[in-house]
């Protein structure tokens, strides 16, 4: 492989010259990735490693069909999109195509995060009501219009939730405020919002817009339950605000059955403006915010031209069709069901065996794996989580765990992922699970024949890891301690988890 630097210099020049808050994966081992094909990513040594975690390479790395799209166009033209030019009206064509009929107007942008931010213009300028209502746990992006209305990352820093930013609870039916027992959760997670616009019209403040991913991918891989976005909309629209689909991870037929998201739950609903962005130039940065000819014609008059420099480029068209045609021609959309439905099917058999799963959740190849300390408690298995995925890279498969614990290990594979790939990735996590359990079944007999205090410690690599992303020392939060991996430096858990 071609390389500039060894991978210690590589290290030592991004410690030096990369801001320290830009992390990378696998913090105590990082992995350097020198090139990647189809659903398989290489490092400097050629070693190759499943990768489970991108869903930005949507349609495979480096699709060959993508890369002769740029190439193409990069030889004949790349400009802003003040020059009139066919790419761009034929992508908006196309991409309106696969939306239901009253979203139609298209802005394009280069990122998610952009796309967000437009988004809440165009709500704030809809009808000049400012308030936003977001999801706990909820992750829209990194500018500071965004940062403002995302829990996952307001709440680990040191900013408060701004007066105008309204949080509803997460519709988790596994481990929130409405469980998969209540006869409604729907309804019932639906009425917090309503009780959020209420309390914000007594106080004298109006809501422009209720915003939310599909499906959570950061807060933990959360399907909501069917007909809430139904009665959240009523409730919003009633108020005189928005509904905002963020599909930047979620879209572009990774559910199989669908093209977007949102179409999960009905005909009978659709958004009033859909932002997008990871997978919609495999890699390529392309993004759009898609809304209706009401919300477009009332931003307009406003009086300010909204340019966006790169956005819809000539090239970017280029790639952003490439994707389009690669979706269709291959089926991928076909490919996430059935390969999304033997890899759930396969993930419920190792729940049956492995005490570790708490729930198995997802549609086409968007899946969590909430690891458990205990199923009835349904303890965030936080420790554990993260000693797999470094067990996992081990093994030569590439997963990340997230949600408000981090113990919820995230798949989103290329959508080229085969029943293949399912399998092996399934053998290695029930390998990996089966030596953990062992390991805790040898430590709890062992503390219970001693009948020795013992305190919590956890694998050093996962405990460099959660350090690594920012998150503060488990040992020094109590519950942590009564949940955490009960062990001493000698005991038999800490020697098996490290082998």
């Amino acid at each position: 492989m071609c390389e500039l630097y060894s991978k210690q210099d590589t290290l030592a020049l991004r410690r030096k010259h990369i801001g320290p808050s830009c992390k990378v994966f696998f913090a105590a081992d990082p992995i350097k990735i020198v090139r990647a094909q189809g659903q398989y990513m290489f490092d400097e040594r050629g070693e190759q490693y499943l990768d489970c975690i991108n869903n930005v390479a949507h349609v495979g790395h480096c699709h060959p069909e993508v890369v002769t799209a740029a190439l193409k166009q990069m030889e004949l033209l790349n400009t802003n999109s003040r020059f009139l030019h066919d790419n761009i009206v034929e992508y908006a064509r196309r991409l309106s195509a696969t939306l239901p009929e009253t979203l139609s107007v298209c802005y394009f942008t280069n990122s998610g995060s952009e796309a967000n931010d437009l988004a809440l213009r165009l709500a704030r300028q809809f009808r000049g009501h400012q308030d936003v209502i977001t999801l706990d746990h909820a992750y829209h992006g990194h500018l500071s219009s965004l940062i403002e209305i995302s829990p996952y990352k307001f709440r680990k820093g040191k900013d408060v939730k701004k007066e105008f930013v309204h949080v509803a609870p997460t519709p988790d039916t596994y481990r929130g405020k409405y469980r998969e027992d209540h006869a409604d959760p729907a309804g019932a997670y639906a009425d917090e919002v309503k009780k959020i616009i209420e309390e914000a019209h007594n106080s004298g403040r109006k809501i422009a817009a209720f915003i939310a991913e599909s499906m959570q991918s950061c807060g933990g891989q959360i399907i909501p339950p069917a007909g809430y976005f139904q009665k959240v909309a009523e409730y919003v629209h009633r108020a005189g605000g928005v509904f905002i689909a963020d599909e930047v991870q979620v879209g572009f037929g990774r559910v199989g059955k669908h093209f977007w998201s949102f179409q999960m739950h009905g005909e009978d609903f659709v958004p009033d403006i859909v932002t997008m962005g990871k997978p919609m130039g495999n890699g390529h940065p392309m993004a759009c915010v898609v809304t209706t000819k009401e919300i477009a014609e009332a931003f307009s008059s406003s009086g300010m031209e909204y340019f966006n420099t790169y956005g819809g480029n000539p090239v970017s068209s280029a790639i952003g069709l490439a994707v389009l045609n690669v979706i269709e021609s291959e089926d991928l959309q076909g490919n996430a069901t059935r390969v999304g439905d033997y890899l759930t099917e396969l993930l419920n058999k190792q729940k049956a065996k492995h005490t570790l799963i708490g729930d198995i959740r997802g549609i086409g190849l968007f899946i969590g794996i909430d690891l458990v300390k205990d199923q009835q408690k349904r303890t965030p298995a936080t420790d554990e989580a993260q000693h797999v995925i470094y067990k996992m890279k081990e093994k030569q498969v590439l997963l990340s765990a997230d949600g408000p614990h981090r113990n919820v290990l995230k798949i989103k594979p290329p959508m080229c992922f085969t029943e293949e790939d399912a399998k092996f990735m399934v053998d290695q996590l029930d390998e990996i699970l089966t030596v953990v359990e062992e390991a805790i079944g040898a430590r709890s007999e062992s503390v219970t024949s001693e009948n020795t205090p013992c305190r919590t410690k956890m694998p050093n690599e996962a405990h460099s890891e959660l350090l690594s992303e920012g998150t503060s020392d488990p040992r020094e939060n109590p519950s942590r301690k009564r949940n955490g991996l009960c062990t001493d430096k000698h005991s038999l858990l800490s020697k098996r988890l490290k082998t």
